[in-house]
């Protein structure tokens, strides 16, 4: 099944050989000797560095940009400031509480990783034990930031576009939330790059000369993708739980029972749900991809070492070429649309943010064949490998944007997939249900079929390594990509500003356009995630196997056969099940204790003059104006403390068992057994995550579509309500979540596979013993604290819906202290 992959004979050597292969790659060499000449691993990321740090300014410029556009005040509506700096003060507020928890766990980890190398270095060095906890500490480190900056400009651009949105065109609009998601999408990549590579340089001081030494330096390396794999999928979970929560609660009881509009300022649960695109949907998907995006360069890296310098160089080369025409196709993104709601030309504004992706990649690849030719000459070095490996990066280009498309396809409302959906509403949500999970199904098929396709080619024109570098070529332009997902949030939370701020109609139509345009980035935001996860875990799951294997030139397969592998394939094909079942499982508890809050403050909530919230609701849905004094104003930071208790207290479970998993299989049973764990999660939580994903987007469109032709507050519209409210964990916690636990498996093998090197079935077996005894500990702790439990969340609460007792919601202070 795993065959080798070896194909290093009559590659070319390093980047100083003599005989470089082409006259012109000599002379390139000459005329950049005084800097490739300090040492042979700046030959590696010197453009990387370069390029990384160069972003910086790019970013700032940017920044600067975004703060110069006009805010709320400045236009006469104060409001919308003062709503945006409660959704910002929240969302840092969860990060904060999370990041707090997060911090310990890193430590810990931290220590025992660099005991663990200290005892069994790679190559007999004591120093490997402080450089693997460096590489973990600085990959979490960096991987936080990205998420905390990323969010911070996000919640701060918000305003701007619903400001811009009110006083000039739908392309302004359309600039500003687009600048703000720019500044997410370039901070991942720029911090991402810089840390990978800075790390990199960092672990080859003190180590062996030529390839021991690189094989050093690049196994610890792994370490930094360890540490970005952990946060990130806590940060997924965690956002993930916050936000569908929040949302859930907002909608069932808002838009279902009470009949008010989404954002309507009178719903509790309004401020937590806008909280919620942040931290979810911002810090969540920046983390994510930024692990995907270090973790393709790490496993090409690793790949490439038996394979000499060139192939080291590669992916750090690739990278820094996607950094320059991610910064040009910028420029191209902006649109003639008129603001018209609903009604707007969704494929015409779609155009506005694909052609600056389009230049970005097209450009891409002229700079990655200058590349090519740099590294491997002019006839692609022996047997056209470089060549051969410029096709796979094209192929790795090409199926991330064919897999955009298939997404956008089944989950936009121009398509038959979501409008069968639409029309299945007619009898109720039972079948709304039924038709969204057979269209996530069926939208399997499309991006499984580009992804073999992708795959085979690839490996048979650059093996395992063709496949990894196929990977970074679709990560390439991530600061683009990343910054047209971001941009989604950023739209939503403007167009929640302007209802809750009570602008005219024509900001709202605009707002809604740029709405209806996120919604649709952000489901191919998320096929893109899935297919780069694909890739990136299938490389690293290859450079784990290089890394356990004793004798290079031995060919050693582990067959499907083999009882171990398929023990393994099978424990592995149920994680992700597993995985997908607690988070949902934690959306429901959490949302409940958000839902039975926001019906109490409907009933019991008032003002000075005792009139209730429901009081004022029911005015509101009739349309009918509410004077100031008579009005009732809800309190959200009630919502936003139950979503945030919930949130960092569920995330416990499926981020520990996501890490212990592979450890304790591959320490107790053996190296074989944890390729098989690897391969069946893969391959199920691939198909899992397609199917959550897309079902989820396209239960969202349907509501969305009901919206467009007014037909929302029918029967048949709030139906579809209930579809979006069981797609909406499907789609933003669970399946974009299984992306993660994919990497991250992987990522922590390779990370421990020099401790594994070598092992028999069974060897010393008693070392994985300890990470078992720590799953079963916290397995009993989570049981005895209720946190793993079927009981209802809510059994200590009336159904009346009176006020509940302080153990289940409680003040603000027996919050504070239950967070605590």
């Amino acid at each position: 099944l795993f065959g080798s992959t070896a194909f290093a004979a009559g590659m070319p050597g390093d980047l100083n050989a003599t005989d470089p292969g082409d006259p012109a790659l000599a002379n390139a060499i000459v005329a950049l000797s005084p800097v490739l000449e300090l040492t042979e691993a700046y030959q590696h990321v010197l453009p990387a560095l370069i390029m990384s740090a160069g972003v910086s300014g790019f970013i700032y410029f940017l920044h600067t940009n975004l703060m110069k556009h006009k805010t709320g005040q400045q236009i006469g509506h104060k409001q919308i400031d003062d709503l945006a700096g409660q959704v910002k003060s929240g969302a840092m507020a969860f990060l904060k509480e999370e990041y707090k928890y997060l911090a310990l766990f890193v430590l810990a980890l931290t220590v025992i990783l660099g005991v663990l190398y200290g005892i069994r270095p790679v190559i007999d060095d004591s120093l490997d034990g402080l450089r693997i906890a460096f590489a973990f500490f600085a990959g979490a480190a960096l991987s936080a930031a990205a998420g905390y900056l990323g969010m911070m400009v996000a919640t701060d651009g918000n305003s701007r576009t619903t400001a811009a949105c009110a006083s000039g065109s739908l392309n302004d609009g359309l600039q500003v939330a687009f600048t703000a998601g720019a500044v997410m999408g370039f901070t991942v990549v720029g911090l991402g790059l810089f840390g990978v590579s800075i790390v990199y340089l960092i672990l080859t001081i003190g180590v062996a000369e030529g390839q021991a030494g690189r094989v050093q330096s690049l196994q610890i390396l792994s370490g930094f993708g360890f540490g970005a794999s952990a946060i990130a999928l806590f940060a997924r979970v965690a956002g993930g739980i916050y936000t569908k929560a929040a949302d859930v609660g907002a909608d069932l009881v808002g838009k279902v029972e009470a009949g008010i509009d989404e954002d309507d300022p009178h719903n509790p649960a309004v401020i937590a749900d806008n909280v919620g695109d942040n931290v979810g949907d911002v810090a969540g998907m920046g983390a994510d991809l930024f692990e995907s995006y270090v973790g393709s360069i790490v496993a090409s890296a690793t790949l490439g070492v038996p394979l000499g310098d060139s192939y080291i160089a590669l992916p750090f080369w690739l990278a820094a070429a996607g950094i320059i025409t991610s910064m040009i196709g910028y420029k191209f993104v902006q649109t003639d649309q008129e603001g018209s709601g609903w009604d707007v030309q969704l494929s015409k504004l779609m155009w506005a943010l694909e052609k600056g992706m389009y230049v970005a990649g097209f450009l891409f690849l002229g700079l990655a064949a200058l590349i090519i030719y740099l590294l491997f000459g002019s006839d692609g070095g022996p047997d056209y490998i470089g060549w051969r490996l410029y096709g796979c990066i094209v192929l790795g280009m090409l199926a991330g944007m064919l897999i955009g498309k298939v997404t956008e396809y089944f989950t936009s409302f121009d398509f038959g997939p979501v409008i069968s959906i639409k029309d299945r509403a007619l009898t109720g949500p039972a079948t709304v249900v039924i038709q969204g999970l057979g269209v996530g199904m069926i939208s399997c098929v499309p991006p499984t079929v580009i992804l073999v396709v992708a795959i085979v080619a690839c490996s048979a024109l650059g093996s395992a390594y063709g496949v990894s570098v196929a990977a970074v070529g679709m990560l390439a332009t991530l600061g683009i990509t990343l910054a047209t997902d971001a941009y989604g949030p950023v739209a939503d939370n403007a167009g929640g500003l302007a209802e809750m701020a009570g602008l005219d109609s024509s900001v709202r139509a605009k707002t809604d356009s740029l709405d209806a345009l996120g919604n649709t980035t952000a489901a191919t935001g998320k096929g893109f995630a899935i297919g780069s996860a694909v890739l990136t875990s299938l490389s690293l799951l290859s450079a784990y196997k290089q890394q356990i294997i004793v004798d290079p030139e031995e060919v050693k397969v582990f067959g499907v056969g083999d009882p171990l592998v398929l023990s393994g394939l099978l424990f592995g094909a149920m994680l992700p099940l597993l995985f997908a079942a607690l988070t949902m499982i934690s959306v429901g508890k959490a949302a409940a204790e958000i839902i039975q809050e926001v019906r109490r403050q409907f009933n019991e909530h008032k003002n000075d003059r005792g009139d209730t919230l429901r009081s004022a609701i029911e005015k509101a849905s009739k349309g009918i104006p509410i004077p100031p004094e008579e009005d009732v104003i809800p309190d959200s930071d009630r919502c936003v403390m139950i979503s945030t208790r919930s949130s960092v207290r569920e995330m416990i479970a499926p981020g520990t068992y996501a890490i212990l998993a592979p450890l304790f299989v591959g320490f107790l049973i053996g190296p074989k057994c944890l390729i098989g764990v690897l391969a069946g999660a893969l391959v199920t939580g691939c198909m899992l995550a397609i199917l959550m994903s897309n079902a989820g987007g396209a239960w969202d469109n349907s509501k969305k579509l009901c919206e467009k032709l007014k037909i929302k507050k029918t029967e048949q519209g709030k139906a579809c309500v209930v579809g979006d409210t069981v797609g909406d964990p499907f789609k933003d916690t669970s399946g974009p979540a299984l992306n993660i636990l994919i990497k991250l498996m992987s990522m922590v093998s390779l990370t421990i596979a020099p401790l594994l090197k070598g092992n028999d079935d069974w060897q010393n077996w008693y070392f994985g013993a300890i990470p078992l005894a720590i799953f079963a500990i916290i397995t009993g702790l989570l049981l005895q604290k209720e946190i793993l439990t079927w009981k209802d969340p809510l059994q200590t609460i009336t159904p009346s819906g009176s006020a509940p007792k302080p153990a289940t919601i409680g003040n603000l202070d027996d919050q504070r202290t239950a967070l605590k």
